[in-house]
């Protein structure tokens, strides 16, 4: 089952990588489209997002009180995002907070990107690996401090260690 938690207030949502959480991008849909179908006596709303590619715990409000709730709760460092990854290459770093602005309005070939950049808004992240796979690959806990566009895979990439899979920013021939 998709739902891990249901009350009056909150949805806790299982969402696999693959499924994006709103429509756009060329998707009429996504989870909360979904949702809002199954449930139109709910006020529903996104607390948070996960990039298409990402599984893992989605919020949604059932209530806007709880929204509010939610969102003062991020906002004022409350609330702890963790998200495990498989970085390219053995990190040499330890415990790492990586301290990089992140500009969301970059296009490269058209296509909007995101790059580490001194104008951007301030991105904070926690690496911390957890098991080395020799010189290949490091699989690593990564705290957010702030919720920024594909945060982790720009900063893991920023780090010399791209995110496997991630055929936005990582290394292809690792893909």
């Amino acid at each position: 089952d998709a739902i891990i938690v249901e009350n009056d207030k909150l949805l806790v949502i299982d969402k696999p990588a693959g499924v994006a959480v709103h429509g756009g991008s060329g998707l009429s849909f996504g989870v909360i489209e979904v949702l809002r179908a199954l449930r139109p006596e709910d006020s529903l709303e996104l607390v948070h997002r996960l990039d298409r590619d990402t599984s893992g715990c989605l919020l949604v409000a059932r209530k806007a009180s709880a929204l509010r709730v939610m969102h003062a709760l991020l906002r004022e460092g409350l609330f702890e995002k963790r998200y495990l990854t498989l970085l390219k290459g053995h990190w040499p770093h330890g415990r790492t907070r990586i301290d990089v602005p992140l500009r969301t309005d970059m296009r490269v070939s058209g296509e909007r990107t995101v790059q580490a950049h001194a104008s951007g808004k301030a991105a904070l992240s926690d690496f911390r690996p957890l098991q080395f796979f020799g010189k290949r690959a490091t699989l690593m806990e990564v705290g957010l401090l702030t919720g920024r566009t594909h945060q982790i895979r720009v900063h893991a990439a920023h780090a010399g260690h791209p995110v496997a899979g991630d055929e936005k920013y990582g290394d292809a021939d690792f893909n």
